[in-house]
């Protein structure tokens, strides 16, 4: 197992938390909203004061969970105007 598995292990899915958003470690506290402290200009240290059991691994899978996804995401460009 790599060391980003080892941290992706603490990202799950239960269906009966946010619709089965992922979640940090079974808590109630989704992926996304530390994806969106982080891009208000949140610190990490700002973001693990504010919730005493995270930790700073769990803000690191946050990330890699992301980067993950959208690695496989493609955008088709149109070209518009006159030929």
């Amino acid at each position: 197992m790599t060391n980003e598995d080892k941290l992706l292990s603490r990202i799950v899915v239960n269906p009966a938390i946010f619709g089965g958003k992922p979640i940090i470690r079974g808590r109630r506290l989704a992926v996304e909203h530390i994806l969106g402290m982080l891009a208000a200009g949140d610190s990490a240290d700002v973001i693990l004061q504010g919730y005493s059991w995270l930790e700073a691994e769990d803000i690191q899978a946050c990330l890699i969970y992301a980067n993950r996804l959208v690695s496989h995401e493609r955008i088709e460009f149109t070209v518009t105007g006159a030929i």
